[in-house]
């Protein structure tokens, strides 16, 4: 990466269309990019990133419309189709208020219309690594959230390539490719309700140098391993929120804005990092997921402002103003409903 150009950041893993049903029910249905995968990478893209996702669209309806959104959010997309395609994930968000009147959300991972299951997550094969790996030779990072073959040999060569490898899991897989994750990663995140334990990861025969485990509203911990000695955990208050509209894609925000300040010069840069970097990069990360529950869906602040009102508004989040914003519209284009593909078929 040469001066003043932007970082890159590549990411296999679940990347899908939501569906957001909000708290109106009156409201048009909210469609965007969603997955875990798929939100990090948007965010790293509005955030300034060159975002690259490798994934396995197929042209469908559904992937149409990411395809779209990323487009929107300057994301390349280079390797969004690699073969052999397949539908792309749908994911359904239903917004409701629990008893004592406070949002919550669940995931339908069945149409709500026809009630047949919807397309879920496809890794990537083998046949886009000869496709992708040549071009990340001078890429800052590599996502994933979810571990295949294919996925664990573009994150060694990323790695061997000088990028810094993050791993969040959403539960242990096979545990063959988890050792094997954690022998390639540098940064290790995964949330306290998913993942209770990832075990004695900061040890010799891993390449984690920094461990992050996230725990809702009460924050997160963290510990490290610098010039050979592991750190203690490390707790992190998260900051209040005085209107919360979502929780959702908060942690893909906080895993953003770490990646953001920590790995935008690869591992040569990250590796010479200590304690206070990694402390000032989960509170910015904190703050932008903070800022992210004032919004509707994973990523509803993105549609509803500028860069520069986002800039301020993290800003004084950060600096403990927690006041409540003025609402804004949401731009139309996320209005756009797309039908599952058992809809699609019966409607032709």
């Amino acid at each position: 990466m040469t001066l003043n150009e932007a970082p890159k950041a590549f990411g296999a893993g679940l990347i899908a269309l939501d569906l957001v049903l909000g708290m109106d029910p009156a409201a048009p249905v909210k469609s965007w990019t969603g997955g875990t995968c798929g939100n990090v990478l948007s965010i790293l893209a509005f955030l300034g990133w060159k975002s690259f996702p490798i994934a396995r669209m197929n042209g469908d309806a559904a992937s149409k419309r990411v395809l779209a959104d990323l487009a929107k959010w300057g994301v390349q997309l280079d390797f969004a189709q690699c073969e052999p395609t397949g539908h792309t994930p749908i994911i359904v968000q239903q917004i409701k208020s629990d008893r004592d009147g406070n949002p919550t959300h669940k995931f339908l991972w069945a149409c709500p219309s026809c009630g047949k299951h919807l397309p879920r997550f496809k890794a990537i094969t083998q046949a886009a690594v000869a496709v992708v790996a040549p071009h990340m030779e001078d890429a800052s990072v590599f996502f994933m959230d979810r571990l295949s073959r294919a996925m664990l040999t573009l994150a060694r060569q990323a790695s061997d390539n000088g990028a810094v490898v993050i791993f969040e899991p959403s539960a242990k897989s096979d545990p063959k490719h988890f050792a094997e994750a954690l022998e390639i990663a540098h940064i290790l995140k995964y949330a306290d309700q998913r993942l209770a334990d990832a075990g004695n990861v900061l040890n010799d025969n891993s390449s984690v140098l920094l461990e992050i485990q996230t725990l809702g509203e009460h924050g997160l911990r963290y510990r490290s391993k610098t010039d050979g000695t592991v750190q203690p955990w490390t707790p992190m208050s998260a900051f209040q929120s005085i209107r919360l509209e979502d929780t959702c894609g908060s942690g893909d925000w906080c895993t953003a804005g770490i990646i953001h300040k920590l790995a935008a010069g690869g591992f040569e840069s990250f590796s010479k990092l200590g304690p206070e970097d990694f402390s000032e990069a989960l509170t910015f990360g904190q703050g932008l997921a903070s800022w992210n529950t004032r919004f509707e869906g994973a990523r509803g602040g993105m549609y509803s402002m500028t860069f520069g009102e986002f800039e301020e508004q993290v800003s004084d989040i950060l600096g403990g103003d927690v006041r409540s914003l003025p609402e804004k519209p949401m731009s139309k284009d996320v209005q756009e409903s797309v039908d599952c593909p058992a809809c699609a078929s019966q409607a032709a």
